[in-house]
């Protein structure tokens, strides 16, 4: 079966490529906005002293709710999220908020702007391993349909994963006024 564009793929994997890139598509001819893939790099003791963590950058992303879109399609789950800023000495009561700070801090001396948004520990959602396992991060196969888990604590929060993009997609491209 053809559309006049080529022949049409009936494998989920393959749709679900085709998706992701037409998103990819989508997003960058917007302009839509992206923020900082990036890995927490903890540095190796000197002297049995250790050393403050930093942030590695992997690219640049599209957060999607609980996806992260690369511009070469790739696909990721959403991790942490942080904006870079310097370290600021402060009274820090909870160690959640220390650590937050941390994270914060280490994304600036990974050499990231400060003001900018930074996702990392975002495992990369594997097609392979969708098309043998049936699922990825919180992606599923479920009955030929890809899916995506939005709610992380709700076994049964899916959402088909083409309209979770279209929908997604469109909150960057246009976002709603006062956004």
């Amino acid at each position: 079966m053809t559309d006049g564009t080529g022949p049409v793929s009936h494998d989920p994997i393959e749709q679900l490529r085709a998706s992701l890139a037409e998103a990819a598509s989508r997003l960058a001819a917007a302009r839509a906005r992206d923020e900082v893939l990036a890995e927490l790099v903890q540095p190796k003791p000197v002297l049995g002293i250790a050393r403050a963590a930093r942030m590695a950058v992997r690219g640049r992303v599209w957060r999607l709710g609980v996806l992260l879109l690369a511009p070469d399609g790739g696909l990721y789950a959403t991790g942490h999220v942080v904006r870079a800023e310097r370290p600021a000495r402060r009274s820090v009561l909870a160690a959640s908020v220390a650590e937050h700070r941390a994270w914060q801090a280490a994304a600036v001396k990974g050499g990231i702007a400060e003001g900018e948004t930074v996702d990392f520990d975002a495992p990369q959602v594997d097609l392979g391993e969708l098309a043998r396992a049936g699922a990825s991060g919180p992606v599923v196969l479920d009955g030929g349909v890809v899916r995506v888990r939005w709610n992380p604590g709700q076994p049964g929060a899916l959402a088909e994963l083409g309209r979770y993009l279209d929908d997604r997609v469109g909150l960057l491209v246009d976002p709603p006024g006062g956004s």
